[in-house]
This record gives C-alpha cells, sequence and structure tokens, in this order.
C-alpha cells in the first residue's frame, strides 16, 4: 500500500523514530502502524508506545463509589472548552451516578436520568452546548472498599483520568495511593496472570529478534543459549514488572513493589479500573488559525 506522510508523521509522534526510519518501518509492513512500530522496536529505534500515548479527544472521566461499588464513565466533546462548562460537568456528574443502575453503556445510554434515558439528556445538551458529546465507555468494580481518584480535577470526581482501585482491607488511605499511582503509571494488568495473552507473546516476538539482532551485531556474541535462557527471559522480566501494578515500584516509596506495600499496609488489591479521556480515540489535527477562524465564523 501507498506510505502517506501522514502515516509516517503519526509514526513518528507515537514512536519518536525519525523521520526517514518512520517511512522505511511502514514501507517494511505494508503500512501496518502496530507492526511498524514492532519493526521501529526490534531496531531498537523506538520507544514501547501505548496506544494512548499517540492518541486525544477531549471531554471528561467521571468516577463514583458507593459502598463497595465504584463506576467510572467516559464522555467524550469537540474541545476542551467544554469541560470547564458547569453544564457539562453537572450532566457528566449526573450520568456516573446513573451508572451504578448499569452493567455496560449500552444499558447506561437507556438508563433513566429524571425522566428520560441518557442518550436524550446527551442529545439535548448537544442542542444547549451547541457541540458533538458523545457517551463512550463505562466501567464498574466492586470490592471491600473502593477508592477513586482523578488526575487534572474540575471538580469533585471529574478529571482528564479516572481510577477505582478494589482492596480488602482496612488501609483506605493505602487503596487512595495506589489509586494515584495507577493514574501515574497506567499498568496494563492487576498482575502477570491477568495479562493479555496475545500483547505477552507479542511483546517476547520483539524481545526476541531485538535480542538476536544485538547479539549477530556484537563484536563478542554470547553463546545462543545465554540469549535464549538469559537475556530474552531478563527483558520480559522486566516487560512484566513494569507493566502490572503488582509488579511496579511503588510510586509513594520507589525502593519497593506495589505487592510489597500492599503486604506490609495488610492489604490485598483486588483489582483497578483506569480511564484516561480520549484513549484509543484519533483527533483530526488543525491548524491553530484555521481553527480560530471557523470558530469566529460559526
Amino acid at each position: 500500500m501507498t506510505v502517506t506522510a501522514q502515516m509516517v508523521k503519526e509514526l513518528r509522534d507515537s514512536t519518536g523514530a525519525g523521520m526517514m526510519d518512520a517511512k522505511k518501518a511502514l514501507v517494511e509492513t505494508d503500512g501496518n502502524m502496530e507492526a511498524a512500530v514492532d519493526w521501529l522496536r526490534t531496531k531498537g529505534l523506538a520507544k514501547a508506545a501505548k496506544k494512548a500515548d499517540r492518541v486525544a479527544a477531549e471531554g471528561l472521566v467521571g468516577v463514583a463509589v458507593s459502598g463497595g461499588h465504584g463506576v467510572a464513565v467516559e464522555i467524550n466533546s469537540e474541545t476542551d472548552f467544554v469541560g470547564k462548562n458547569a453544564d457539562f460537568q453537572a450532566m457528566v456528574h449526573n450520568v456516573t451516578k446513573t451508572a451504578f443502575r448499569a452493567k455496560d453503556v449500552e444499558e447506561l445510554k437507556n438508563a433513566d436520568l429524571a425522566g428520560q434515558p441518557v442518550h436524550v439528556v446527551i442529545s439535548e445538551a448537544v442542542a444547549t452546548i451547541g457541540e458533538n458529546m458523545n457517551l463512550r465507555r463505562m466501567a464498574s468494580i466492586e470490592g471491600e472498599h473502593v477508592a477513586a481518584y482523578t488526575h487534572n480535577a474540575v471538580a469533585d470526581g471529574l478529571g482528564r483520568i479516572g481510577v477505582l482501585v478494589a482492596i480488602s482491607g482496612s488501609d483506605h488511605t493505602f487503596a487512595k495511593q495506589v489509586a494515584m499511582h495507577v493514574a501515574a503509571t497506567n499498568p496494563l494488568a492487576l498482575s502477570e496472570a491477568d495479562l493479555d495473552p496475545v500483547v505477552v507473546e507479542r511483546e517476547l516476538a520483539v524481545q526476541t529478534s531485538k535480542a538476536l539482532e544485538e547479539n549477530a551485531a556484537s563484536a563478542k556474541p554470547k553463546p545462543d543459549a545465554v540469549i535464549q535462557n538469559n537475556i530474552i527471559p531478563g527483558r520480559m522480566k522486566k516487560f512484566l514488572a513494569e507493566n502490572t501494578l503488582l509488579g511496579q515500584m511503588f510510586v509513594m516509596n520507589p525502593d519497593i513493589t506495589v505487592a510489597e506495600a500492599a503486604k506490609q499496609a495488610g492489604v490485598t488489591i483486588t483489582g483497578f479500573v483506569r480511564m484516561g479521556v480520549g484513549e484509543g480515540i484519533e483527533k483530526k489535527e488543525e491548524d491553530f488559525a484555521a481553527e480560530v477562524a471557523k470558530m469566529v465564523s460559526a
């Protein structure tokens, strides 16, 4: 397929690779963006970028807790100005509270909110505020205790990132600290057992290719057994530690892991939800002057 300048720019933005390297990666992988990221990583030309690092959208995430039940909701808007709008904030807050009565986002869209289905409430807000909006997703979690945290908060329970952490144990302050940790580090899963096997296999393939290529180019290559039994497993161990909540070093005490910190606090972390505004949404980039001109002419 044809590799466009926009594709090269997107890959550069997501990986930090040079323009020619990004173009070559796309050519080598027939324009497959994920495969191109892996190709660059294999060559040591890119960071391990998560999809959330290269997408953007506006809106707010709302979180709420009732007893041992927590909910998180994302409602998107076209611009960040709407996130500062008091009417929009009130709507997100009310929809989040309504989410306690829904099992998924489709049920939430049809749930009653002040005598109307949620999707109608949002449609009316679109007409009032004058900007397209979308109830994109919701998540819920249950536990003996659930702590909530919002990052870049604009109001209580509303922000750019919303986190819920479920624990068993009585140290509720620790649970809140873990929620703040999750907001900062964005782990892929609670533990190694909870990681998507496809993600693990993909990482193993990248690290294997990278280790073999580096060894082949080395002035003093190591025996294949060392690569297979030491180097690759060591890199995978590092990947698992960095991407699982229990394996990460605790931001409140970087000398110990989250698992060790939980043990010291007498707490068991049973689950978490992290929801960031715009994860997985491609947002059209627009020239700032053109954007202002369009707003003036509207």
